[in-house]
């Protein structure tokens, strides 16, 4: 798929995201109920960098929980990043957030970040060399020090588990409301259109753009997420 393509997908689907997901939401809590802890040392008044920002969810639970953080909010799709200001609008928040349209490499800021996020981001970027230079644009936007989380769709798919878990996965996806049709859609993307790579792989290749190594602190189905330092 390329990348009109993909950005043209996640504008249409953007008004309806969160429903469509809304019976698989355990995992994405319990996933931003580990960020608190990977985030709990971060100032009073953090600059938090959301990169793939969608429908704006994470913003929404890191907000509420420290109302003397500001987030930037990434997007290239118009769609996703209109839902996340009107969330943000909703939950008043709006003011301590800046918008871009558009992919990372296009966003300049005066300021550095505390932290940042990118959670099913990095799997679209199907280059190794470009997804390093993807995370390396993430660290230079980072104070010394800054945290990141990430999270991408992993696994080793030379492996036999790897049959036996996909299955599995798909199951969960079809349990979770998602129709036949999508299925199908998501099989044929997990073999052409995602980057699926062992989890060893996913820790290199943001190691490699300069962070420290990556340590996994969340892992449910094929979804796995790091949390590491860009150096002081």
């Amino acid at each position: 798929m390329q990348t009109d393509e993909l950005l043209s997908h996640f504008d249409k689907q953007a008004a309806g995201y969160d429903k469509q997901w809304a019976e698989l939401a355990a995992m994405r809590n319990a996933k931003l109920l580990l960020l608190e802890g990977v985030f709990a040392e971060l100032p009073a008044d953090a600059r938090v960098l959301c990169v793939g920002v969608g429908t704006g969810i994470e913003i929404a639970h890191l907000a509420k929980k420290h109302p003397g953080w500001s987030f930037t909010a990434v997007d290239p799709s118009k769609g996703m990043l209109d839902v996340c200001r009107q969330r943000a609008v909703d939950d008043g928040f709006a003011d301590r957030c800046e918008f871009h349209e558009g992919f990372l490499d296009s966003h300049e800021s005066e300021h550095l970040h505390d932290a940042a996020t990118c959670f099913l981001v990095s799997q679209f970027i199907l280059d190794k060399a470009q997804r390093v230079d993807f995370f390396r644009e993430i660290g230079k936007r980072l104070a010394p020090g800054g945290l990141l989380a990430s999270s991408d769709l992993s696994a080793d798919i030379h492996s036999a588990e790897y049959e036996v878990l996909l299955r599995l996965w798909m199951r969960l996806m079809s349990a979770g409301g998602i129709s036949e049709e999508g299925i199908e859609r998501l099989r044929k993307a997990y073999a052409n259109d995602v980057a699926v790579l062992a989890p060893d792989e996913v820790a290199s290749i943001i190691e490699q753009a300069g962070f420290d190594r990556p340590v996994e602190f969340y892992r449910a189905g094929l979804i796995h997420a790091w949390c590491s330092k860009w150096p002081r």
